[in-house]
């Protein structure tokens, strides 16, 4: 048995700081606006409400990805074992950032192994727009204590502390557990992070909404400080930064990896895109113009901007099709290398 490229119904979350902007990437949004999030690949626990997506289309319709994970494992992961929290080992959302997010952290490994409700979360958000002169807040400026945080904070001078990188589409920023960090105003991204909704806020812009609680304690546990944010990896990359690595007419670049997930810009340029899933599933998000994912047995699913489909492992000789030039993201579980066909 095999599975065929799934696409999912995107769950939609309200925020405080969320926009309407997500309507321009195919979401169909209530008319109160304030939609911060689109989770196009979820499953995560069932302490959190509404976090397994479920199939939009064709006979596995209305079917959860839990259902599907729990059923046909092997079909869908593969050689993969299930994330950490028990569920499939990738969350993938859009995120509309109409105010700024609240500066926070997400637990460390160190921290997540001393406290069983909390997750590792590591994420990479990949922007599809920026207003001009946008920015993000990713990590601690060397120079500063714990003990200058702190003061910091309670003088409400946190954001001296930050370091504040301006973005443009087409950037790609790498956000470990234990960066402390926050997505600013006028962003919107792509993320792909391992799959927890596990978030300590140190700051909140002084919103003092009691729906949105600060978690200073555990926050300083898991933040990382100085040398420690440093791993040898870039942080931030850009389109422009990244080696293209083109082949009968399709360009790849690598923009992010990590231990958990590698993510590759595509452009299609009218091509057919082979995706060798090598017993692994693999995750495309569409970023600009509109494609078709199809399998050997004819099976398909629409892939325009701002879609996310999953290939499960089992799924036979999948690939992309595009009328136009498309460009999409390949998500990887971990590395595999996309192939052009002759």
């Amino acid at each position: 048995m095999t599975l065929p490229p799934l696409r999912f119904e995107p769950i939609l979350r309200n925020r405080a700081w969320g926009g309407d902007r997500l309507a321009n990437w195919g979401r169909v949004l209530p008319a109160t606006g304030g939609i911060g999030e689109s989770w196009d690949l979820a499953d995560l626990p069932p302490t959190i409400a509404g976090g397994i997506s479920r199939i939009a289309e064709g006979p596995l319709e209305g079917r959860s990805l839990a259902d599907l994970r729990a059923e046909r494992s092997g079909e869908l992961l593969g050689r993969l074992s299930p994330a950490s929290t028990g569920g499939f080992p990738l969350l993938v959302k859009l995120l509309d950032a109409e105010d700024d997010l609240s500066v926070q952290v997400h637990p460390d490994p160190s921290y997540a192994a001393e406290h069983p409700e909390a997750f590792v979360k590591n994420e990479a958000w990949f922007v599809l727009e920026a207003r001009p002169g946008a920015a993000v807040y990713r990590g601690i400026k060397d120079d500063v204590t714990p003990e200058l945080f702190l003061e910091a904070l309670r003088e409400g001078r946190l954001l001296e502390c930050l370091v504040r990188i301006e973005v443009r589409p087409g950037d790609c920023v790498r956000l470990p557990s234990g960066i402390c960090h926050a997505l600013g105003a006028g962003v919107l991204v792509i993320e792909a992070q391992t799959p927890s909704d596990t978030t300590f806020r140190v700051w909140d812009w002084d919103r003092n909404d009691p729906a949105r609680p600060l978690h200073l304690e555990a926050a300083l546990e898991c933040m990382r400080f100085g040398e420690r944010q440093h791993d040898g990896r870039p942080a931030v990359i850009s389109l422009d930064q990244a080696t293209p690595v083109s082949h009968d007419g399709i360009t790849t670049r690598r923009l992010c990896s990590t231990d958990d997930f590698t993510i590759d810009h595509v452009e299609l340029a009218d091509r057919r895109l082979e995706i060798t899933t090598d017993d692994e599933p693999t995750v495309l998000t569409g970023v600009s113009g509109t494609a078709q994912v199809l399998d050997a047995e004819g099976r398909s699913t629409r892939l325009a901007a701002g879609d996310t489909v999953l290939i499960p492992a089992s799924c036979p000789r999948p690939e992309v099709r595009s009328d136009s030039s498309a460009s999409i993201l390949q998500i990887n579980l971990p590395l595999v290398s996309p192939r052009t066909l002759a």
